[in-house]
């Protein structure tokens, strides 16, 4: 087994973050880049086992000789770019551990029809879905360096008031995306006053005084809860 234990690919502004955790974790990782700009940095950041080539290459792709590494990670910024990755690792090394980072709903369905062994994808974050990361020691610090770790994103609890265009709506109907937002659950005060994952598989209704939890950068989450102040608003 190769002494590093992590194949990263990807060192922007997703990949940077997750390396920064995995080795903070005390993991050994090998950043790939086919960023010139993306891999100047991984070397002023203190990442001195990095390659830079090009990830369409098969060739390349041998010479590192992956099949050597516990994990490959595949964190492109361009989501065409890492499906393309994901496709390439498991053509060329189907036995191999390929993770993958998702952040929307269409990336994912690529990624896992590519051969990804485990995509993370932040739009079907669950209570099931998160115990199940927990278990993976390396998936936990990928979740923790894409969302906790990113420069001003966080979490906002937001309790939606009276005559707000979000009240009589469902939480499927409601389209949170345009505000750069993410809805990861609600207390329904109609349901009891506890938190309820709204991936959980039940459509809840949205009604004045319940409390809506989002994700997103901060100075969105400031936007939006002033947002749905607001009357007859439409998404």
């Amino acid at each position: 087994m190769e002494s590093h234990t992590v194949l990263l690919f990807g060192y922007g502004n997703h990949g940077r973050f997750i390396a920064k955790g995995l080795v903070n974790d005390g993991l050994l990782v090998k950043v790939v880049e086919s960023d010139r700009h993306c891999y100047e940095q991984a070397l002023k950041d203190g990442f001195n086992d990095i390659v830079f080539i090009d990830v369409t290459n098969d060739d390349a792709l041998k010479a590192l000789h992956p099949e050597k590494f516990e994990k490959l990670v595949c964190v492109m910024d361009d989501e065409h770019l890492n499906v393309f990755l994901t496709l390439s690792l498991h053509s060329l090394f189907k036995e191999s551990y390929i993770l993958s980072i998702s952040d929307s709903l269409h990336v994912t369905k690529k990624l896992k029809m590519a051969g990804a062994t485990k995509v993370i994808d932040l739009y079907e974050v669950s209570a099931n879905k998160i115990h199940n990361i927990l278990k993976r020691p390396i998936a936990t610090k990928l979740l923790e360096g894409f969302v906790l770790e990113r420069d001003g994103i966080g979490f906002k609890e937001m309790i939606i008031p009276e005559n707000s265009f979000l009240v009589g709506s469902t939480t499927d109907e409601i389209d949170f995306s345009p505000y750069g937002v993410l809805l990861i659950g609600m207390i329904d005060e109609e349901l009891g006053h506890s938190f309820i994952f709204i991936t959980a598989g039940i459509n809840h209704n949205l009604d004045a005084g319940d409390t809506i939890v989002c994700i997103g950068s901060r100075d969105k989450l400031d936007i939006f809860a002033e947002e749905i102040k607001k009357k007859g608003n439409t998404l």
